[in-house]
């Protein structure tokens, strides 16, 4: 199959967006960024530090363009409409985490993909965690027998960078929307989760716990989702039998600047547990510590000036480089030597994502997927709303392939 370079748009220029377009500017298969931003003066600067394209003025410039593709790293409550709205104006999109806020925005992306037959891809960072890396390896090989059990936390306290993550993208009013419920933020545990053993969930059960600190975040006075749960816990039911519990919490006394997200699963033969700085396969005659092929190396500087907006409390998880667990052979050459972050995820998203638009093909984390990692915490902030009451979760399928296509993988269009 003959590869097609593509043209792509960022839209937002913040924080985490300037880290992967350094990425999508070395790749081979991207031929030109562009940027845009609601505050000029940060996609020029962007443009400026990386040497991108240029800018466009606004959104809706960008999707006027000649461009291919965007990249949307806007506010997490903001990705449904953009990317139903990017998909319907012929681009393909890479999205930031979440998919999206509801079940009907979900739908809609689902059904924007399936009619234009174009890329749609979330950028799931524990998708490549070396945790779900592992995991997804070992269940793939039998190892763990019949998995009927598992658990992922994403567990990221308020106090080490998140209010200076607000402050900066939300203004004067950031505490409005610093009160985002946590389980409408659930793909990095339930993605790390999912990401390794397949399938999906069908019901859920979720406990809120009540804000205390008392501090105007979380206040549902103040809050612009009429939300007080700072943390929560879900208990979902997987199809085919066994269970899933998620944990999203942001008041804990955690060391989430070293480990934002962390995973266990266990198995009839065997399970495999992954702590802050300690990783353990087990089975029935003792245990093996994997810790070293999961370890994690700086990319680069914590005072690299492209970070000088990022609070010191977060940086660990913006430079955090690859570990032996990950596939770097199979990464374009002039992605190796950039800088990657997030326990070594950016390379692997913005090459799944480069693969699957110039040769048509399905990126692991598809519309498909993206909702089954998205959905489960939507439904579980309803339950929580509604003291725990058990609901079920809606499936939107597997997928559709190619009938024609031999690795099953290539889209319809």
């Amino acid at each position: 199959m003959t590869s097609q370079a593509f043209s792509l748009g960022i839209v937002g220029a913040g924080q985490f967006s300037g880290h992967f377009a350094k990425l999508f500017q070395a790749h081979p298969l991207i031929s030109e960024v562009w940027v845009t931003d609601t505050i000029p003066e940060r996609a020029e600067a962007l443009v400026a530090r990386e040497h991108l394209a240029g800018t466009l003025v606004d959104f809706d410039a960008m999707l006027a363009s000649n461009l291919d593709a965007v990249a949307i790293f806007t506010q997490r409550w903001t990705h449904g409409p953009l990317v139903v709205q990017a998909l319907r104006a012929g681009k393909h999109v890479y999205s930031a985490v979440p998919m999206a806020i509801s079940e009907d925005e979900i739908a809609a992306i689902i059904d924007a993909v399936r009619e234009t037959g174009l890329t749609y891809m979330m950028g799931e960072t524990s998708y490549y965690n070396p945790a779900t890396v592992y995991a997804r390896k070992r269940a793939a090989e039998g190892a763990f027998g019949r998995i009927f059990y598992a658990e992922g936390d994403y567990v990221h306290d308020m106090d080490l960078g998140f209010y200076a993550a607000y402050q900066f993208s939300g203004g004067a009013e950031w505490k409005r929307t610093a009160s985002y419920p946590p389980m409408l933020y659930p793909t990095h545990s339930v993605g790390g989760v999912l990401g390794a053993i397949g399938g999906r969930a069908v019901s859920v059960s979720c406990i809120g716990v009540r804000d205390d600190r008392g501090d105007g975040v979380f206040d549902r006075e103040v809050s612009m989702f009429d939300n007080d749960f700072s943390n929560a816990t879900a208990l979902f039911e997987l199809a085919g039998g066994g269970s899933m519990r998620i944990n999203e919490f942001r008041r804990v006394g955690y060391p989430s600047h070293l480990r934002e997200s962390r995973f266990r699963y266990f198995g009839t033969e065997a399970s495999f547990e992954q702590l802050v700085e300690t990783a353990v396969w087990q089975d029935k005659q003792g245990f093996s510590d994997v810790t070293e092929l999961l370890e994690t190396k700086p990319s680069m500087s914590p005072d690299d000036p492209s970070l000088a907006d990022v609070d010191p409390a977060l940086r660990d998880a913006f430079i955090s480089g690859l570990a032996r667990v990950h596939d770097a052979e199979r990464l374009p050459v002039e992605l190796r030597g950039q800088p990657t972050g997030h326990e070594g995820s950016h390379h692997f998203l913005v090459d799944d994502f480069a693969v699957a638009v110039a040769n048509r093909t399905l990126p692991p984390v598809n519309a498909w997927e993206a909702a089954r990692y998205t959905l489960p915490g939507i439904v579980a902030h309803q339950s929580a709303l509604r003291g725990g009451e058990r609901l079920a979760i809606r499936d939107f399928g597997d997928a559709p392939v190619a009938a024609d296509a031999p690795d099953g993988q290539v889209l319809a269009r």
